[in-house]
Parts: C-alpha cells; sequence; structure tokens
C-alpha cells in the first residue's frame, strides 16, 4: 500500500511541475519585445546626388540588428517616400534586403532610385526633400527607424532600358504582372535607340498604359494625341484590330500601324513576286497559315501588301528576322525556301526576336463525298484497285509496300484524279515487333505523298464515313517447343525478320524432335505435316515435325498476301 501511494505523489509531483511550466512556453504574442534597429548610415540629413554617368552605382543604405526579446526570427524592409508622408504605407520605393530579408542593408542602383523619383513625379536635375526607413519584423510585431535624406535627380530625364504595355485594350488585361514586353529597337551597334516596338491586339474600347516595369514601382507613360506623357492619361485604343505600336523616346510620341495582314511573297509560292499568301493571327504577336508551295526560291514576309513593311531573314542565322527599313545594309537577305506542297508558316514578332518556322502540313480535310473508285499508286505504277464496300475501300490483300517508295491514293488510276493523303506514316507504330501490329490514321484530300515507315505486307482499309485509313501488317515468330515432352510453358518463340516481299527469315538453334509453327499468335499459324525441310504450309495445319537433328538452321517462310499459305524452308548451317 505504501509503494502504491508513494507512486501516486510521484506522478501528482511531476504534473504538477509540467503545470507549472506551461505558461512559460505559451506565452502571448504581445508578452514580448522588439528592439528599434539602430541606423548606421546614410547619416541624418545626408544629401545625395546621383550620378547620371554612373547609373549602377550602389547607393547603400545600412542599419543594426533589431533583437527579439524571444529570439524570435527577424526581417527588414526598407523603403524610401516623400518627407511630408507621416507613415510609410505608400513609399515611393520598397525593397528587402538581401538573404530573404535577413540581411542589414539594401544597396538600390542609382538608377532604380531615380526610376522610382521620376515615377513619383519628381522632375529631372530637382532634389527631392525625402526620409527613409528601414522596418523590422518579427512575427506580427513591427519596429521602425527612420531619418531624412536628401536626393538630387539626374540632370536629364532617363529613357526606360525595357518598357511593358498593359490595360484593357491590350491581350493580357490591366494586371501589370502579365504586362506584355515591347521591343528595344537598337542600332548598328546593338545600342538601344530608345524606339520600342510590338505587333499586337487590341480591343475596341479599351485603353491601355506603357510602363517601364511590370509592376507599380516603374515608370508610366500615358498621353493624347500621338503625345507621350510620363504618368499622363491612359490612351485609347484605336479599334479592334492587329496593330504595331511603337513608342519613341526621343520625340515624345506613340503611333499604331494597323496591320491588315503579313504575307508570304516569293518565288515559292503561286504568282511569285506579284502573288500574295496571307497569314491569319493566331494571337500573342504570332501569325500562321497553310500555303501551297509551287517551287524553290527565296520569299519575303510582308505586312499589308506595301512594300515598305518587308521582314527578311537576318544573314548568319537560321530563322532571325529585322524589317529591311530598320537595318543596316548588307544585314538581311531574302528568305530561303525548299520543296514544294502545303507548309504551315508561322511569324512569330513577340519582343525577345522576331523569328519564323516552315514546317510541312500534314493536315487534311475530310472528304465530302465516296469515289466509286480508289487506287494505291507509286508513282505512275498501280500498286492495287481497292475494292469498294460502300462507303469502304479494302486492299483485301496485304500488299508488300516499301519504306523507300512514296505512295498516294487517287480516285483515277493514272493519278490525274482527286487524291487523298494522311496525317501520319503507314506502319509507324511504338511497338513494331508486336504479333498484328494496326492503328487508323486520318486521311483526306490533300496533294502530299504517303510514306511508308517500314518495309512489310500491309493490309488497308480506307473508310470515307469515319475519314480514318486502317493499315495492319503481320510479324512472324517461329515457336519451337518439346511437346512430347510437355514443353510448351518452356517454349522458343523467335521474332523472324520481314525480307521484301512476303519473305520472313532468320537463323536460329533447332532442337531434333521438336515441334515447330510459323504464327503471327493467333491469326496465323503455318503448319504442315510433312517432314521436309522445304516444302508448303497452310494456316491451321499441324505442327511441323521435320527437325531430326540439333543445330543452326537458316529458316525462311514466303507468304501468300492473303496469308493462307507459305512456302518454308530450313537450311543446316
Amino acid at each position: 500500500m505504501k509503494k502504491i501511494n508513494l507512486l501516486l505523489s510521484l506522478l501528482t509531483l511531476l504534473f504538477g511541475v509540467g503545470a507549472c511550466e506551461e505558461p512559460d512556453n505559451l506565452d502571448p504574442i504581445g508578452n514580448w519585445q522588439l528592439s528599434t534597429p539602430a541606423i548606421i548610415s546614410p547619416a541624418d540629413n545626408a544629401a545625395i546626388v546621383l550620378n547620371q554617368d554612373a547609373k549602377t552605382e550602389a547607393i547603400r543604405f545600412e542599419w543594426g540588428a533589431a533583437v527579439s526579446s524571444k529570439n524570435y526570427q527577424v526581417r527588414y524592409t526598407f523603403v524610401l517616400d516623400s518627407a511630408a508622408n507621416t507613415d510609410f504605407k505608400t513609399p515611393i520605393l520598397t525593397m528587402a534586403s538581401d538573404d530573404a530579408g535577413k540581411g542589414l542593408f539594401v544597396a538600390p542602383t542609382a538608377a532604380q532610385i531615380d526610376q522610382a523619383l521620376s515615377a513619383a513625379g519628381y522632375e529631372a536635375n530637382t532634389t527631392a526633400e525625402l526620409k527613409w526607413a528601414v522596418i523590422a519584423k518579427s512575427l506580427d510585431v513591427e519596429s521602425v527607424a527612420s531619418q531624412n535624406v536628401t536626393i538630387k535627380r539626374f540632370e536629364s530625364e532617363a529613357f526606360p532600358t525595357q518598357l511593358f504595355v498593359a490595360g484593357t485594350a491590350t491581350e493580357k488585361g490591366a494586371d501589370l504582372s502579365q504586362a506584355i514586353a515591347m521591343k528595344g529597337l537598337t542600332d548598328a551597334e546593338g545600342n538601344l535607340t530608345n524606339v520600342y516596338e510590338l505587333y499586337t491586339g487590341l480591343t475596341s474600347g479599351g485603353t491601355l498604359m506603357f510602363y517601364s516595369a511590370q509592376s507599380s514601382q516603374g515608370m508610366t507613360y500615358g498621353g493624347a494625341i500621338g503625345q507621350l506623357a510620363k504618368n499622363g492619361a491612359a490612351i485609347t485604343a484605336p479599334g479592334a484590330g492587329q496593330y504595331r505600336i511603337t513608342v519613341d523616346f526621343n520625340t515624345n510620341t506613340y503611333t499604331f500601324l494597323k496591320i491588315d495582314k503579313w504575307s508570304v511573297v516569293g518565288d515559292n509560292i503561286t504568282g511569285g513576286w506579284g502573288g500574295d499568301a496571307p497569314l491569319q493571327y493566331k494571337g500573342n504577336s504570332v501569325w500562321q497559315g497553310s500555303i501551297d508551295l509551287v517551287a524553290d526560291g527565296g520569299f519575303v514576309f510582308r505586312a499589308n501588301g506595301d512594300w515598305a513593311y518587308l521582314l527578311k531573314r537576318v544573314i548568319g542565322t537560321t530563322n532571325k528576322l529585322v524589317m529591311e527599313s530598320q537595318a543596316a545594309a548588307g544585314t538581311f537577305e531574302d528568305i530561303p525556301s525548299t520543296g514544294t506542297g502545303k507548309y504551315i508558316f508561322t511569324l512569330n514578332l513577340a519582343a525577345d526576336q522576331y523569328t519564323y518556322t516552315i514546317e510541312q502540313d500534314n493536315s487534311v480535310t475530310t472528304p465530302a463525298t465516296v469515289p466509286d473508285k480508289l487506287y494505291l499508286l507509286s508513282g505512275s505504277d498501280i500498286v492495287a484497285e481497292l475494292t469498294k464496300d460502300g462507303s469502304k475501300f479494302n486492299s483485301n490483300v496485304f500488299l508488300a509496300l516499301q519504306a523507300s517508295k512514296a505512295y498516294t491514293l487517287n480516285t483515277a488510276s493514272d493519278g490525274s484524279g482527286t487524291s487523298y493523303t494522311m496525317t501520319s506514316t503507314i506502319g509507324e507504330t511504338t511497338t513494331p515487333d508486336a504479333d498484328a501490329v494496326t492503328a487508323a490514321v486520318d486521311f483526306g484530300t490533300g496533294s502530299s505523298t504517303i510514306a511508308v515507315a517500314r518495309d512489310q505486307a500491309y493490309q488497308l482499309t480506307v473508310n470515307f464515313t469515319t475519314g480514318q485509313l486502317t493499315w495492319k501488317y503481320y510479324n512472324i515468330k517461329l515457336f519451337h517447343w518439346d511437346d512430347a515432352g510437355g514443353g510448351w510453358d518452356a517454349r522458343n518463340e523467335y521474332l523472324m525478320t520481314y525480307k521484301h516481299p512476303y519473305t520472313f527469315e532468320g537463323t536460329f538453334a533447332l532442337k531434333g524432335g521438336f515441334d515447330i509453327k510459323f504464327n503471327s499468335p493467333w491469326e496465323v499459324q503455318f503448319g504442315t505435316t510433312g517432314t521436309a525441310l522445304s516444302g508448303t504450309m497452310t494456316n491451321g495445319g499441324e505442327n511441323y515435325k521435320g527437325i531430326t537433328q540439333d543445330g543452326n538452321y537458316k529458316t525462311s517462310i514466303v507468304v501468300t498476301n492473303d496469308y493462307t499459305s507459305a512456302t518454308y524452308e530450313f537450311v543446316k548451317q
């Protein structure tokens, strides 16, 4: 009984101690202090002059650490504001210190400070009466240290080194974080010319503004009647459509050039340099179109059918473009083009680089009617006339096609009728060694030839209702097993190699007395009751038992085009 009482006393003491300790571990948030950071530099009422010839010079603001009485982590934010403001809720400039806000200084560049002052309305070459502060924060507790400073801006207004456009009339809307970058034009030495442009779409009834950054801390430009003004009124979009927007800080102007179309013009299209193959606007500064090319030759991209607006290739590049009127002589050339048939042209005029791509157009137009006849041709040769069955055409048998040849489907045996093409290649598959390999591919009217991925014997079905061509081929395996010894589960399955036309072959190690069949499980099962080393097999025949001696045998089988029978041969090596 004493032992039990002693144990209860110890437990009571332990729980009592724990209860006494708990309040110290759960101090309320306000039951601790955060000291004020001590400003180190610059000194109070310091006068800073920003040097326009040293725009990247770092202006350092430094302070001593604030301390939490509970040793909680402290983070710091630097703010710069007008001396007339009583708080720092809407600062001119704000920056977190380095190390994710744990650092004890910030060092904005002269250009960053000048840009912030410009955006706040301070004129160039004037001195601003300001105050700066460091805000220390730990959990929800803040402490602030501040002092006055005067900063003299650059002697002249600095041009932005990047420019963005945003507003309700733009493709990305008024969210500044999504503002669209404009392209800064450069001179022959690669220096910015203070002119920016953007090819983009606008909506009617909306407005837009130009910004030096994708944030509210950048400079803002608006204006009216083509005159650019810092912190000016929002600009009303000229109407719905695509435009080239140009901003020129040298003249403080902006312009809108309506882009009715971008076209391909040159030797490669119908009509040559007198022709015009327009592209369609796809959004986000991209134009695209499928063009039927008729010859090899050079071409250019032309806007609005006007020879004053030509995009040509930058010499020494594969796909970069430049406006001829904006480039130095000898730096551009007509764009080369090779190949005939349908090709997709993509013109990308986003701000980073003006580029183009050309790729073969494998798209098809679903046939509107079912023809009376359909032929598979290779050049001028008739490979097969397909058999019509309602809205389908079938090859019925397997056709020995080759990867080295190009094929066409045509309603006339001489190729003069309606042509059809495919969006893919016959025999293209990720499982080429499967037993029965098949796929359905979209087809439609088109002049492009049809390619074959690999030599094989293909069965074709062309369905004009679904707009799909289905192809199928068999792989043949030599099955080899000890039937008398119950060895089916331990059988060998040797994949044979197809050889044009209709032949499968391979050299295999075979056992005397074992059973053999040539299978494409389980639609094809060639066998025979004969035991000769060469002869004829039928699909569905008996197991072959003609190998009496162990050894390596060169084996071949030549199938008929309907896979009903085959000739075989075993040659001991």
